[in-house]
């Protein structure tokens, strides 16, 4: 089967996913992960679009996808740790995370706390440099885990399926969505902040 026409900014991956399929998947997300500036979330939709058609299998492309979100993030974070602040202000230029994108990054997630993990998988800028960050506050390496692998799955699923599905007016939805992007990580902040507080109400009872 001919591979399908990728519309507008898609369009320039059709090459590298012609030539490596699920391998241009798993290296693309995987860099952009741990803060190289590689066009992760486009990729992800091309690939979901190809699998519509047929030219790529969707679970593989999800499962590839998830499991290099998960490594480049940890990877992120293993760099944050050892190398801290340090590392980052002196090679974070190279990848275009400058210290003053770093510090308001920063500030933000350590306003938000580990739920912004979650979220952060949807935000540009953040979704590149959360498991640096994580490193560099000292965030428990399990906890990271559990949040960056949940905002993973949320993230793969939502655009792997919206590719899939929709095909080749991806750029559309993606347009639309990402229109509303703000209101869907506002209400997602609130419903784990709800969580959290309820969380702790109730051990709070039970002590």
């Amino acid at each position: 089967m001919a591979a399908p026409p990728l519309p507008g900014p898609l369009a320039h991956l059709a090459p590298l996913l012609g030539h490596y399929g699920y391998w241009a998947v798993g290296a693309v997300v995987l860099v952009e992960d741990f803060g190289v500036p590689a066009p992760g979330e486009t990729i992800l939709l091309a690939a979901g679009v190809y699998a519509g058609a047929g030219r790529l299998n969707v679970v593989a492309v999800a499962l590839i996808a998830f499991t290099a979100a998960v490594v480049g993030d940890n990877i992120g974070y293993l760099i944050g740790r050892v190398g801290g602040r340090a590392a980052v202000h002196r090679w974070g230029r190279f990848v275009f995370l400058t210290p003053k994108r770093f510090a308001a990054a920063e500030e933000f997630f350590g306003r938000h706390g580990g739920k912004i993990v979650t979220v952060a998988r949807f935000i540009e800028g953040l979704r590149q440099a959360n498991g640096i960050i994580a490193g560099t506050t000292g965030m428990r390496w399990r906890r990271f885990l559990a949040f960056n692998a949940l905002g993973a799955a949320l993230w793969v699923g939502l655009w792997t399926t919206l590719a899939y599905v929709v095909g080749t007016h991806i750029q559309a939805v993606y347009a639309e969505v990402s229109r509303y992007q703000l209101y869907v990580l506002v209400t997602a902040a609130a419903l784990l902040a709800a969580f959290a507080v309820r969380h702790v109400v109730r051990r709070r009872r039970e002590q």
